[in-house]
């Protein structure tokens, strides 16, 4: 009898907002590392932070919803989000 192989959903997120400078990336790393998400988060210079998450499809939505509205003093006006592709391993802090 094969393994049964789970599903794995891959999504890239932009978010939009008060993002930077409130402690976004790294509460988004211990969510997904919570939530057992692999992936990574960055700043970017247009002052939104970008993301990739990867994981069971109901873990990815919770840190999608995550997303939304972030740490506490995050003030997320939008998330775009988009398929995207890649295998990962953990979760990090790039850039």
């Amino acid at each position: 009898m094969a393994d049964q192989v789970i599903p794995r959903k891959t999504l890239r997120l932009v978010i939009h907002g008060r993002v930077q400078g409130v402690y976004f990336r790294d509460s988004m790393r211990r969510e997904a590392q919570n939530l057992g998400v692999s992936g990574w988060v960055r700043n970017r210079h247009d002052s939104t932070v970008e993301a990739a998450v990867q994981g069971e499809p109901a873990d990815v939505d919770a840190i999608v919803r995550w997303a939304r509205h972030g740490p506490d003093r995050a003030q997320v006006e939008r998330v775009e989000i988009e398929p995207h592709e890649g295998i990962y391993t953990g979760f990090e802090i790039i850039g």
